[in-house]
């Protein structure tokens, strides 16, 4: 990068937060990904005047921007793939402006921890539901610009079901307001719901308004044993049917299960074809036991052989504990791990599983999958040794499809991880050349120069 260029970030915003050295290009030259790309310089903007003056400049200079948060993305949607300025919103811009008891909203920054919100509106009784897996570090910002689920996405939704209002600067360097605190509004376009999921593309948002609900004040957990896959996947969408609707309704196959027990010595029960962990809450507690006995008849209806529920928090926590940690246990299956978040309706899980394991079967791949099969969303883990290049090859060639296989059955290829570098090469299979030329309208609208965040969703 130019010498100049240098010197004005630093004299923008201080020899503190701006950065060209070896150091912080290799800090922030990564995320979950593990794909490495090193940017020209890391900016730490410490405010919204600052985010304008730097879009203003860098669009006026043709420079690259990459908007950041705490870089836990799995899909490269925060790397300077193709160079650029990386400007990392953690360090300054996250705080918690305001919580509104009264019209029971939150407004914040977009470096703020999503778990940390979560336990602030908690001490006052209210509750902001969506909690990715990386709740304890991913950003609110990060989880906007990534529309993030979690495990209580089957009865609470997901990120944009709490977004009310955005503030976010331009590539220009113009602030705009999108959306309001009101629960209507249908003046104008849904520019919020434009930027929900943009992936840093459109536009860097400063100010998230997130709708808070009030705090349940019971929750009980249960689990189900199954014979096989199928005949989970037919107990997750029957039950949902009839009418009960747990937070979570989570899932482990059977190789999920058999890591988890390698590794930490549970007590799994290592014979079942996959188990499924399910959360009932509410503010009656006989009615939450009313839901986890209609919860019992519909899994043993669909072959269920144990239900077991949660004496208390101890023992619930005992059951969380295979599917918090499945995704780490699942590394004794190979060095490598292509794990996509693939998403279609309920009622075809049954087929999708048993496609899944089909195209492993004919590839020669470990494919272990479990995730929140309540919103249809499984998480796919193809299992490679990285060191092996025919693996790797018949890895990827799976992966193609699988994700062909999702889409054939009204699936989508991401459910909340977005689309970022890797897996832009598989939009075609899921969008027309018109559907594309649509999205790639809306960005030239919003960034005419094209400096923010390039080849991003195969813009």
């Amino acid at each position: 990068m130019d010498k100049k260029h240098e010197k004005f970030f630093i004299k923008l915003l201080g020899e503190d937060n701006a950065y060209f050295d070896e150091a912080h290009k290799i800090a922030y030259c990564y995320d979950a990904t593990r794909k490495r790309y090193a940017p020209d310089g890391v900016v730490f903007p410490r405010d919204e005047s600052d985010v304008s003056e730097i879009l203003k400049y860098c669009n006026e200079h043709k420079i690259t921007i990459i908007p950041r948060g705490a870089g836990s993305g799995f899909t490269g949607g925060a790397l300077a793939s193709s160079g650029g300025i990386i400007m990392a919103l953690e360090k300054h811009m996250n705080k918690i402006l305001e919580i509104d008891l009264e019209n029971m909203v939150a407004v914040v920054q977009p470096g703020v921890i999503n778990k940390d919100l979560q336990k602030a509106v908690e001490k006052l009784g209210l509750f902001y539901p969506p909690d990715p897996a990386s709740e304890t570090y991913s950003t609110l910002g990060g989880n906007v610009s990534e529309n993030s689920g979690g495990m209580r996405a089957a009865k609470y939704g997901i990120t944009k079901d709490y977004v009310m209002a955005l503030r976010a600067v331009l590539p220009n360097g113009d602030v705009i307001r999108a959306g309001k605190r009101t629960i209507k509004d249908v003046a104008g376009f849904n520019i919020a719901g434009i930027l929900i999921a943009s992936e840093g593309a459109l536009a860097v948002i400063t100010e998230i308004t997130l709708k808070l609900i009030s705090k349940p004040k019971f929750s009980k957990t249960a689990m189900g044993v199954f014979p096989s896959v199928e005949s989970a996947m037919n107990a997750v969408f029957k039950t949902m049917a009839a009418g009960v609707t747990p937070v979570a309704m989570e899932f482990l196959d059977n190789l999920s299960i058999k890591a988890v027990e390698e590794r930490f010595h549970r007590g799994l029960p290592t014979s079942a074809g996959a188990i499924l962990v399910s959360e009932m809450d509410g503010n009656d507690e006989s009615v939450i036991n009313a839901d986890l006995e209609r919860l019992k008849e519909h899994f043993i209806a669909n072959g269920a052989s144990e239900f077991r529920v949660a004496k208390d928090a101890n023992e619930s926590s005992d059951i969380w504990f295979a599917r918090r940690n499945c995704s780490q246990a699942i590394n004794c299956y190979g060095s490598l791990k292509i794990n996509e978040d693939i998403t279609v309706p309920r009622s075809k899980l049954p087929a999708l599983l048993e496609k899944i394991a089909k195209i492993s079967a004919k590839y020669n791949v470990i494919t272990p999958c479990f995730g929140h099969t309540g919103d249809g969303n499984v998480h796919t883990n193809v299992m490679v040794d990285k060191n092996d290049p025919e693996a790797v090859k018949r890895g990827y060639e799976a992966i193609t499809e699988i994700f062909k296989a999702t889409v054939e059955l009204g699936g989508t290829l991401s459910g909340e991880h977005g689309i970022g570098i890797s897996k832009a090469p598989f939009m075609s299979l899921a969008f027309s050349e018109a559907e594309m030329n649509l999205f790639r309208a809306i960005k030239k609208a919003f960034d005419p120069n094209n400096i923010l965040n390039p080849n991003k969703m195969g813009l």
